[in-house]
């Protein structure tokens, strides 16, 4: 039988969150029953995926917008798509490789079964198993999976928790302190030539292209201090939302604009957010 949601009847704002908008919350008992489910998906997407990273080839297809895709993003995606449907039939999924079901319903998981599949193909494990679940819409749960380096991190907005430990970004003050990670250097100038992305690069105080979901997982467990992504797709960022804000990030577009909805992403801590923000965008900081 599948699981039946609870919600309490009064709504919450997030205050202080990037979201800025009213959302139901979900009973505690109703969250843990999808924290476990969630796990599950992620037991069995690791095992497949280990399998075949373990292989010393993956052969690949390139898609209509030139990204690369494998038997194991498919079979990956296949087999979540059968779990979720046995155990939440009215779910809507998103999923980058077979498309989007009702998109209208209530609960809504985004599927990304190897996030990073350049990373994967060439066996730098520094891609991920990506998925979430949306509420009415809004993101309320998001998981990272590292298969080969067995970390899976898991996040509801509120808390943020990485192998079973409570985690939470840097507290890195500055900008020429910081560790600034993206995926695409190539993306930052093509995608954004408006914003200063060399003023940002050349302030900070390291720079590495660990990118992909691990760079996400990093920020939250305070590993890294700023991932200045230059361009999602919603599955994508669906998960990452959850992670980022329970960690205590602060979440925006390239241009300070709200998270939900948005095609770059820019995550730190709220205070090395506002002077990196300030950095793309030209503007002066003391």
């Amino acid at each position: 039988m599948p699981f039946l949601p609870e919600t309490d009847s009064i709504f919450c704002s997030r205050e202080g969150r990037n979201w800025q908008m009213l959302k139901p919350m979900l009973s505690e008992k109703f969250l843990t029953e999808l924290k476990t489910f969630a796990g599950t998906l992620a037991d069995t997407a690791r095992e497949i995926v280990a399998e075949y990273h373990a292989l010393d080839y993956t052969e690949i297809e390139i898609k209509a917008d030139g990204s690369p895709v494998t038997v194991a993003d498919k079979e990956c995606e296949r087999r979540l798509r059968e779990m979720i449907h046995a155990a939440f039939p009215t779910h809507g999924i998103i999923g980058e490789e077979f498309g989007n079901e009702n998109t209208d319903a209530e609960f809504v998981w985004s599927l990304d079964p190897i996030d990073g599949t350049k990373s994967f193909v060439s066996r730098v494990p520094l891609y991920g198993i990506l998925f979430g679940l949306l509420h009415e819409g809004k993101p309320c749960l998001g998981v990272i999976d590292q298969p080969v380096t067995r970390e899976r991190i898991i996040g509801d907005g509120n808390i943020t928790e990485l192998n079973g430990r409570r985690v939470r970004v840097s507290e890195t003050p500055t900008v020429d302190k910081a560790l600034l990670l993206t995926t695409d250097l190539h993306d930052c100038e093509t995608e954004h030539p408006n914003e200063d992305w060399n003023a940002l690069l050349h302030r900070a105080r390291l720079f590495r292209t660990w990118g992909d979901c691990y760079a996400y997982l990093m920020i939250a467990a305070g590993r890294a201090d700023i991932m200045a992504d230059p361009v999602l797709s919603p599955w994508d960022l669906y998960p990452l939302l959850p992670i980022l804000e329970g960690a205590g990030a602060k979440v925006t577009d390239w241009n300070g604009n709200a998270a939900l909805g948005a095609k770059s992403v820019l995550a730190a801590n709220p205070r090395l957010h506002e002077e990196a923000l300030a950095i793309l965008n030209g503007k002066r900081c003391v």
